[in-house]
């Protein structure tokens, strides 16, 4: 990956891509800053990271889902580090497989609470942080359901549509330096996956292989943005 090493927060990073994302960017010699829920899964995550680049990279026990709480790290970070380089999107849920009108509200409000204002609310105290050197790249994972829909899948398509959107509006706000993208991974053998394909999600790669193929993709954003500008 590129020689300077970069600050990257990823949400989402206790399990499936958003780990696998962070263990394979620290391999590269990047600082990760990670949020997650699962204080067992973020403990075992701190070290691997340190296995994998001796940094001091710093995980939070958040939930997207409160302004407070994101507020808060940005906060930390913000006095820690003073700025970062990347920021992730990536956490995310779904509802069961069920039909909208036999999804429950507080299934429903989780999915959007999430995905969409989860989503804002880092984006509205992280982009801050990068401002100053007019420098970041934002990178909001987006789906297939983003583009297209499905059946039993419902919220999970109204937020994936939604972060298209968002992200492509916030892109004619940003200065010059920096790009927000809606990326769309594709259908990668995670627990979620597995919720909704069954058996099917098996045929599809592992977060692992995901994150080692995606990483030229960074490495070209990089290159451009702290090279060119």
């Amino acid at each position: 990956m590129a020689a300077t090493k970069k600050t990257v927060l990823i949400t989402g990073v206790s399990r499936g891509i958003g780990r696998a994302l962070a263990l394979e960017l620290a391999k590269h010699g990047h600082l990760i800053i990670g949020c997650g829920r699962h204080k067992t899964n973020l403990d075992s995550l701190q070290l691997q990271l340190s296995n994998a680049s001796p940094q001091n990279h710093l995980l939070f026990i958040a939930d997207v889902k409160s302004d407070d709480s994101i507020r808060q790290m940005a906060h930390t970070v913000r006095d820690k580090l003073g700025s970062l380089d990347i920021i992730v999107n990536n956490a995310g849920v779904n509802t069961a497989n069920l039909k909208f009108w036999e999804v429950p509200d507080e299934m429903f409000d989780n999915v959007i609470d999430t995905n969409i204002k989860g989503a804002a609310n880092v984006l509205r105290h992280f982009i801050p942080l990068m401002l100053p050197r007019n420098q970041g790249i934002i990178v909001n994972i987006s789906s297939l359901y983003g583009r297209t829909v499905g059946p039993l899948a419902s919220a999970y398509c109204a937020s994936k549509w939604a972060i298209e959107g968002l992200s492509k509006s916030i892109a004619k706000e940003l200065p010059d330096g920096m790009t927000i993208v809606a990326l769309d991974p594709g259908i990668i053998n995670t627990d979620m996956a597995v919720a909704y394909f069954g058996d099917l999600a098996s045929q599809y790669q592992s977060p692992q292989e995901w994150s080692y193929l995606i990483l030229p993709n960074f490495t070209s954003l990089l290159k451009y943005f702290y090279v060119q500008n």
